[in-house]
């Protein structure tokens, strides 16, 4: 028997990762990639909006945001195409995670931060 809660977990990390990858798909069309592509980035992104370490706040966002944004993007691209991502994403799912990986998404946040401050410093003394 197995935990209802990590089995929700599951399929939300599967199908953020089948959204990430329908997302970068040239059948879907522009709006649903766009779409999909800040969710599942927000999903993939160590970074939230209200830190996890904040009680109920914390999590909150993560359980609003995805499975929202999720339910939008499945709407907006046929189901046919987003089961095919499903089930890539399901066996990708049983592959070790990649370090590299969470460390590029981290620097890729950083360097989007850097920007945002420095354009709105600019700003300040132009």
């Amino acid at each position: 028997m197995s935990d209802p809660i990590s089995d929700v977990l599951h399929r939300l990390r599967i199908d953020a990762h089948a959204m990430w990858l329908a997302a970068r798909d040239p059948r879907t069309p522009p709006l649903a990639r766009f779409i999909g592509i800040i969710v599942a980035a927000y999903a993939l992104s160590p970074i939230d909006l209200i830190p996890d370490f904040i009680p109920v706040l914390g999590l909150l966002d993560d359980v609003i945001i995805l499975p929202l944004g999720l339910w939008i993007f499945v709407k907006l691209i046929p189901p046919e195409l987003f089961s095919e991502h499903r089930a890539t994403a399901e066996i990708a799912s049983h592959r070790p995670v990649s370090r590299k990986g969470a460390v590029a998404i981290v620097i890729i946040w950083i360097a989007v931060v850097a920007l945002l401050a420095f354009y709105m410093w600019s700003w300040r003394y132009w």
